[in-house]
């Protein structure tokens, strides 16, 4: 599924799980992330229930990607939005495509991680904060 958003930009397109090169998210990450290091990114890909990237023209400016437990619960990993794109909205509307694609392969929950600045933003998307708990290993 290919969808055009008017209100991230006229020119730029979404797409559910397209073909994405280690090349590519290797530059998105790259501009985005200043501690990346190049990895490939096949093995998570072929784990994931779905993901969402964002193209103007033909360059990669957006990506989610959606995990799940295989039953009622998904989990939103990698939100990751070129900077020379941000405050446009499109992370958001990345965030939502993947929440519209979680729920129609079957996820009734869908949880995401993230830091206490990141809380607008995600609640923005329609998150509200829980309790939870995490273990660095």
């Amino acid at each position: 599924m290919v969808t055009s958003d008017a209100s991230w930009a006229d020119d730029g397109m979404l797409a559910v799980c397209p073909e994405l090169t280690d090349t590519e998210l290797n530059e998105l990450f790259g501009a985005s992330w200043p501690d990346h290091k190049p990895t490939s990114f096949a093995p998570m890909l072929a784990r994931s229930l779905a993901w969402i990237a964002a193209r103007r023209g033909n360059r990669l400016v957006g990506f989610v990607n959606v995990v799940g437990d295989g039953g009622v619960h998904a989990f939103v990993l990698d939100t990751t939005v070129h900077p020379d794109e941000r405050g446009q909205g499109l992370g958001t509307r990345l965030v939502r495509a993947a929440a519209d694609e979680a729920r129609a392969r079957g996820a009734q929950w869908l949880h995401v991680d993230y830091e206490p600045h990141l809380e607008s933003f995600y609640g923005q998307c329609g998150f509200r904060p829980t309790a939870a708990g995490l273990m660095r290993l």
